[in-house]
């Protein structure tokens, strides 16, 4: 039995030091797998970030291209004003009012009719000219921000 168990007993230990070395190697192994996801978790985070950023960016650069053309429609946009008096006449009264008429049009092209506005005024003096009646121009500043369509 002796002799036997001195033939056995290195196949014994070149076993036992083969399963240590595979324990050995499987943890070695694990470590660098675990090492791996982790760098793939940061990967997969940073991505994320960046992908949500440039959403972000696209988001914010596609309003402002929008608010920049309807800034640039609204400014080709205006209204067209003019005015006259009207003189109506019966037997027995001469009225006479002014007559405002306004439309929308975009550059050159109209938009809308021209919408008039009766304004009925008296005056004594016959020889009250236009200019007296007629409303005075006033300045308007120019708009800060966006641009009203109408004044």
């Amino acid at each position: 039995m002796p002799d036997l168990l001195l033939i056995a007993l290195p196949f014994i230990a070149a076993l036992g030091s083969g399963v240590l070395s595979f324990i050995v190697a499987q943890a070695r192994l694990e470590a660098s797998a675990t090492r791996e996801r982790e760098g793939l978790i940061e990967t997969r985070a940073q991505l994320l970030q960046q992908t949500k950023t440039m959403e972000e960016k696209v988001r914010t650069a596609e309003a402002e291209a929008r608010r920049k053309a309807f800034d640039d429609f609204l400014a080709d946009v205006r209204v067209e004003e003019r005015h006259y008096v009207r003189q109506i006449g019966t037997a027995t009264e001469n009225k006479k009012c002014l007559v405002l008429q306004e439309r929308v049009c975009f550059r050159n092209i109209p938009l809308s009719q021209w919408i008039e506005r009766e304004l009925a005024f008296e005056h004594q003096d016959a020889g009250v000219a236009l200019a007296e009646v007629a409303p005075k121009p006033v300045a308007v500043p120019p708009p800060t921000g966006r641009r009203r369509l109408l004044r």
